[in-house]
């Protein structure tokens, strides 16, 4: 097997170095964002801004998806997984020993947590996407989280395809389940607010005890399809995997590792 290029640093190496790249990387870690949010963010001409950006996502660790609220504009999205995949290749460029595991996200909701995280999903509809991202993460860490989801103009029922590609790909029954309208938790206090839709993020109102809000930028499945149309069905299989894949780097997030202390 021929060596690699030791003159070189590897791909991530050379983007995430830079300064202004870092930090967008940072922000983007915990968060979907618009350029105009993160020139204030990063306190840097958008110039300058859109210049990194393009540069990440030439780099496959950015995406960008145009906003359902306002076509004019795109949510930047940061790809965890090429990023987990590029650290473990950079450090493996420098020696086979420093190849980074796979992360263990299944061991993670065994850790014990100091306290119960309380987290509110909100979509417009609460009838696809909040009720799978609810479903997904109280699936992947029981009762250690208080989950729940709602909507801002709840529809009369869930999308048939929201149960149907639960109970298909992760065994899941929300059959019973009912949308719930964002008005109907006045008064409940979130650690955690994440918005899934852009329209909705619009109109979030603040909530007294300033919960961590978050945004996941993702199409409604939905749209532009009949609730029983079977060819809409794949939209939906997409979505899931997309919101899953999400829930599983969230929950780091929610429950911390303990810091190891340094040897004497």
């Amino acid at each position: 097997m021929a060596l690699a290029d030791q003159t070189v640093p590897p791909p991530f190496v050379r983007l995430a170095a830079h300064e202004v790249r870092w930090r967008l990387l940072s922000e983007l870690s915990r968060s979907d964002l618009r350029v105009r949010e993160l020139v204030a963010l990063i306190g840097e001409p958008q110039n300058l801004v859109s210049y990194h950006l393009r540069l990440l996502r030439s780099g496959g660790l950015v995406r960008a998806r145009r906003s359902s609220f306002d076509g004019r504009d795109s949510y930047y999205h940061l790809d965890l997984e090429r990023c987990a995949d590029a650290l473990a290749d950079a450090g493996a460029a420098l020696h086979p020993a420093l190849r980074l595991p796979p992360a263990e996200s299944a061991n993670m909701a065994e850790t014990p947590a100091a306290e119960t995280p309380s987290v509110l999903f909100l979509c417009t509809g609460n009838s696809a996407r909040s009720p799978i991202a609810e479903a997904l993460l109280r699936h992947h860490v029981g009762s250690r989280a208080e989950v729940t989801s709602a909507g801002s103009h709840p529809k009369a029922r869930l999308h048939p395809h929201t149960a149907r590609v639960l109970h298909r790909r992760y065994g899941i029954d929300i059959a019973d389940q009912r949308p719930r309208h964002l008005d109907t938790l006045t008064g409940r206090h979130f650690a955690y607010v994440i918005s899934l839709c852009d329209k909705v993020r619009e109109v979030c109102p603040a909530f007294d005890d300033h919960p961590q809000r978050l945004h996941w930028s993702i199409p409604d499945p939905a749209a532009g399809g009949d609730d029983t149309a079977p060819d809409n069905y794949p939209a939906f299989d997409r979505t899931a995997a997309e919101i899953d894949t999400r829930i599983r780097h969230l929950q780091p997030i929610l429950f911390p590792a303990p810091q190891r202390k340094a040897s004497p």
